[in-house]
């Protein structure tokens, strides 16, 4: 902990700044002063490319630019502008490694107040702010990151690799929230639509829950990988009858199947639709008939991320994490990473911002 921060040159810094879809990543070096108040500085060690980050950067999710993107990452305390903690109490000090909530929260708007912190009135979301030069360490893409009062911080476990733990800070945790809305899975069938990064996440935590897991996707190779991450069957279309059904792909086929696939007093949680697309019907009636219970999950709680962090760190072994994440760019071959993120390899892209960074 520091309770005088250090001066601006002690702190040379670089990010990759986002001008827009269709336009490269521009890398620029520039200094920033210590932590203020309930502030905390932080190297990023790895960052990895979130299939959001690849809708933004191909326009087909709105940001604003410039700006500096990504929000998913792990990194080491430098320097904490007064006492913070951890979400379980640990002093964040320098030397700890963590990873942060994708946003932070004022903690005191009516929202928060009702337990809604995951959409507070004064939300501030890292990755997806205009630049500020003054203040640009906001987003995963850069060497460092300022992380601001309201911000969820984890601690994460020694033997727990980079590139596992870099997704916890949106796709794990998402899936955490989304299991928290499920409600009990032991002995329930559970339906994932989706095996992407999110979906086999999905899978392997419902599985450990004590659920059945089917898991619908059109790739073959996604299906495959679904079975290794614990799903006890897979299928195309996702066509079953399911007591909890959790929709992580966003597209309108896999929106309806899970609302189909319920059984009486089912629920449906859908988390995959984070941009535009065609409205999907519904048939009320049914879902009144058949006493269905519908509920969407975006962003999470500071308890998500926790969640997230002590899951991997107990069955990243169990489970080929590890797996999910390839590639090896710095900040000055962050096109190419985006354009291995739209492949057909594994669903993260790993950036280490400090192969091709000054400083610490």
């Amino acid at each position: 902990m520091t309770d005088n921060p250090p001066s601006a040159a002690d702190f040379p810094v670089r990010y990759a700044r986002w001008d827009g879809p269709g336009r490269p990543f521009t890398v620029v070096d520039t200094v920033t002063a210590g932590p203020g108040p309930g502030e905390v500085l932080v190297r990023i060690d790895l960052a990895t490319v979130c299939g959001s980050d690849v809708h933004t950067v191909t326009g087909r999710r709105g940001s604003p630019a410039p700006g500096v993107l990504g929000h998913e990452q792990v990194g080491t305390v430098l320097a904490a502008g007064g006492e913070v903690r951890c979400e379980d109490g640990t002093p964040v000090v320098p030397g700890l490694r963590v990873v942060w909530s994708v946003a932070a929260s004022c903690g005191t708007c009516d929202r928060c107040a009702r337990g809604l912190t995951q959409k507070c009135r004064a939300l501030f979301k890292y990755g997806h702010q205009e630049l500020d030069e003054l203040a640009p360490l906001t987003g995963g893409f850069a060497t460092h990151c300022v992380l601001r009062p309201g911000t969820a911080v984890v601690a994460v476990p020694d033997g727990l690799p980079d590139e596992v733990a870099a997704p916890a800070a949106c796709a794990t945790a998402t899936v955490a929230a989304v299991l928290a809305e499920a409600g009990e899975l032991a002995g329930r069938r559970v339906l994932v639509t989706g095996a992407g990064m999110l979906g086999v996440t999905a899978v392997a935590m419902a599985a450990e829950a004590g659920a059945r897991v089917t898991a619908a996707d059109p790739d073959p190779y996604r299906r495959e990988q679904a079975l290794r991450f614990g799903a006890a069957e897979v299928h195309t279309t996702g066509a079953t009858e399911a007591d909890v059904a959790l929709e992580l792909s966003g597209h309108p086929d896999a929106v309806r199947t899970c609302l189909h696939s319920l059984t009486t007093g089912g629920t449906a949680v859908l988390a995959g639709s984070v941009f535009p697309g065609p409205a999907v019907a519904f048939d009320p009636e049914r879902l009144v008939r058949g006493l269905h219970k519908v509920v969407g999950v975006h962003n999470y709680r500071p308890a998500d991320l926790k969640r997230a962090v002590d899951f991997l760190a107990a069955h990243h072994t169990t489970y080929p994490f590890a797996e999910l994440v390839e590639g090896d760019y710095d900040l000055g071959t962050l096109d190419a990473a985006f354009a291995g993120a739209r492949g057909a390899g594994a669903p993260r892209q790993a950036v280490r911002p400090r192969a091709a960074a000054v400083g610490s």
